[in-house]
């Protein structure tokens, strides 16, 4: 507990002794003079905030300085009745402020009560109540926009987190001040209830106790409670306005005194017909002219004045733009620099697919790709960068293009009002639809409506709605030029946050032996045929190892591959069934081996055009047998020949995974489905 807690501590612990033990009067008299300015500073505190959160403490403050009026108005009625006099606050309030003339005094303290109670308390509930329900009904939208930002790169992750506890934060001060203006409200009753009891059971005891006559009693009791009233109405009222004031400020940009000096007079003309107004009134109406005369004056003096300022900084505003534009011309003519970036990744789609992403339309694409980053990043080890989505009208209303850095790699077509079925391999002539290919993986499929959709899954075909479809393309696509997003920058960030961990291993790779661009080689090669990086450490460590011995990175992905045996391993062989693979032939490796060509700037296989196109024929019709037959094997080969295979095949076979025999676990069970050979 430190020094800065104590008041509050003492504070509270003096409101419980208020409601146990009599005070003196003096004291009595400090503690009101202290109410009185604890209600002023809040009043004027929360005038000069600029938004509720800036005094978030708020709902508990009420909480405990309504306790501490209640526990003043105890002390102040067991003075009042007991001893007939309350100290010389109260006394002067009643006395000096009310003119000694109890009958004037309670009329006011029934009109302030009536101001707290009927206008200020009551308005200010309300207001607490819709505000907090409006602030919780708008919480799943604010996410949602704050994901939007994000996912567009407005806003940093660090700033998405702050603008989520941001919102969380007012939800939460909103509810509590739904709850604290009640406390406000209870406050008013026990005020009127106090004063009631205070004047009934002063009147009785000043007769029956201390001898007094009934006009004697009156008057005395009359003139303590009404003070007494006073007293604790007047900070009362102070706070409620405070109330008001905090949850009335949702759409203010300063403090009060700004807004209402700023926005009042934003129109100098209105003062003028004002003040004609008023004057028109003292000159035609019975009304005294010195009184109406004086306001109308000053009323078109500030029109005048408000009018001149708005002219002088309408000039200024003017020649600062200028000068800026002449300054922008004379550094950038053209002002064309903004235009040379290239976006890593971009989703562009026709006008008709606007409701894909427009959250007001039920749209959810910008939460998908956001689940599509978490997902590949899981996958690959790679943070994919931001995806910039906005609409083309240059493309057809329902057809979509997706570009990873410039060039368009993808694009497809869809239709919002019907579903996606995907064939289960023999077709049914009773669904009716519009027919198409899924973009996703070029498989044969139907348009459907909704009516039949049920018909379509009862004869095993996939069916899947217009988003599932354009975020399983947008997925797939990502995944395929995986090895294109990541760059230098990227690695450095990747060994960045590697070196945290394994600060040791991060030393001994880089950057001696390995430069930043050689790891990047290495980690792009493993991406390009979907092996995930996520496993950095392991990477490194085979890094480490065969780093100093060859700088070749082609070599040291196969290195690496290797060091990654069981991930590759789990990635294709299925637990409790057997791995299918293609082999190819001792005379097929002779043949591969024999072309390898040794060169001082790396190795290259060169193979006779005729051979080549035997060695991916044969692969190709080993693969369509397997497929027929529901398989998806692997082409498995010695690692000395690995990459010259997997070199061989990728422009004609980019899905087969070529894997070597070191990149299986010793357990797995691998069963050949085709042999690859040449005549």
């Amino acid at each position: 507990m430190s020094a800065r807690d104590l008041p509050v501590i003492v504070g509270v612990v003096l409101i419980i002794v208020m409601l146990v033990i009599p005070l003196p009067s003096w004291l009595l008299s400090l503690l009101i003079m202290l109410n009185i300015s604890l209600a002023l500073l809040v009043l004027l505190v929360s005038m000069n905030m600029k938004e509720p959160l800036e005094l978030s403490v708020f709902p508990s403050l009420l909480l405990i300085l309504t306790l501490y009026r209640l526990g003043l108005n105890v002390s102040t009625t067991r003075s009042i009745l007991g001893e007939a006099e309350a100290g010389t606050v109260v006394e002067t309030f009643g006395s000096f402020v009310i003119g000694g003339n109890p009958l004037v005094g309670f009329v006011v303290f029934v009109i302030l009560v009536i101001i707290q109670f009927l206008v200020i308390t009551k308005g200010a509930e309300r207001v607490s109540e819709v505000a907090a329900r409006f602030t919780l009904d708008a919480m799943p939208g604010k996410q949602m926009s704050i994901d939007a930002d994000l996912n567009a790169g407005m806003i940093s992750e660090h700033q998405a987190i702050e603008r989520r506890e941001k919102i969380q934060r007012e939800a939460d001060f909103y509810g509590a001040m739904d709850g604290a203006s009640k406390f406000v409200k209870g406050d008013a009753i026990a005020g009127i209830v106090i004063t009631l009891i205070n004047v009934l059971f002063g009147i009785i005891i000043g007769m029956m106790q201390m001898g007094m006559s009934i006009s004697e009693a009156s008057q005395t009791f009359t003139l303590l409670t009404v003070g007494d009233g006073l007293v604790s109405q007047i900070p009362a009222l102070m706070i409620s306005t405070a109330t008001g004031i905090i949850v009335t400020r949702a759409a203010s940009t300063g403090n009060l005194s700004q807004d209402i000096t700023k926005q009042l007079f934003a129109f100098p003309a209105m003062l003028y017909v004002t003040a004609i107004t008023v004057a028109m009134l003292g000159l035609m109406t019975p009304m005294n002219d010195i009184i109406t005369m004086p306001i109308a004056i000053i009323l078109a003096f500030g029109g005048y004045y408000l009018s001149k300022a708005q002219h002088d900084n309408v000039q200024k505003e003017m020649a600062v733009s200028e000068e800026e534009v002449q300054v922008d011309e004379m550094k950038s003519p053209e002002s064309v620099v903004n235009l040379l970036s290239v976006d890593p990744i971009e989703f562009e789609f026709g006008y008709g697919l606007i409701p894909l992403a427009d959250t007001n339309q039920g749209g959810d694409l910008l939460d998908r790709i956001v689940m599509i980053r978490r997902q590949l990043a899981l996958e690959l080890g790679l943070v994919i960068p931001v995806v910039r989505i906005r609409d083309n009208i240059q493309l057809q209303p329902n057809e979509y293009r997706l570009k990873v850095k410039g060039n368009e790699m993808a694009r497809g077509e869809i239709l919002l009002d019907h579903y996606l079925a995907i064939s289960p391999g023999v077709e049914d002539d009773s669904i009716e639809g519009i027919d198409t290919m899924e973009p996703a993986f070029g498989m044969p499929a139907k348009w459907i409506t909704d009516t039949m959709k049920e018909q379509a899954e009862m004869f095993g075909y996939t069916v899947v709605d217009p988003p599932s479809v354009v975020s399983t393309h947008i997925t797939e696509i990502i995944k395929s030029h995986a090895h294109e997003l990541l760059g230098r920058q990227e690695t450095k960030q990747l060994i960045d946050h590697l070196k945290e961990s394994y600060p040791i291993l991060v030393e001994e790779v880089t950057p001696s032996p390995l430069q930043v661009g050689e790891v990047q080689r290495v980690l792009s090669k493993l991406l390009k045929e979907q092996v995930s990086i996520r496993n950095l450490p392991v990477i490194f460590e085979v890094l480490a190892d065969y780093g100093k011995m060859t700088s070749d990175t082609d070599l040291l992905a196969e290195y690496v591959r290797q060091g990654l045996a069981r991930q590759i391993t789990n990635q294709y062989a299925t637990e409790g069934d057997s791995l299918k693979v293609i082999t190819l032939s001792g005379r097929v490796e002779k043949v591969l081996a024999e072309g390898v060509q040794q060169t001082e700037h790396g190795n290259y296989m060169s193979l006779d055009p005729m051979i080549s196109q035997t060695i991916v024929e044969n692969i190709a019709q080993q693969i369509e047998q397997s497929s027929m037959q529901e398989q998806s094997p692997v082409l498995l080969c010695s690692p000395a020949v690995r990459m010259y295979v997997r070199q061989l095949i990728e422009r004609y076979l980019p899905q087969v995974p070529v894997l070597s025999y070191n990149e299986l676990e010793s357990n797995v069970e691998v069963q050949s489905v085709g042999l690859v050979n040449i005549d």
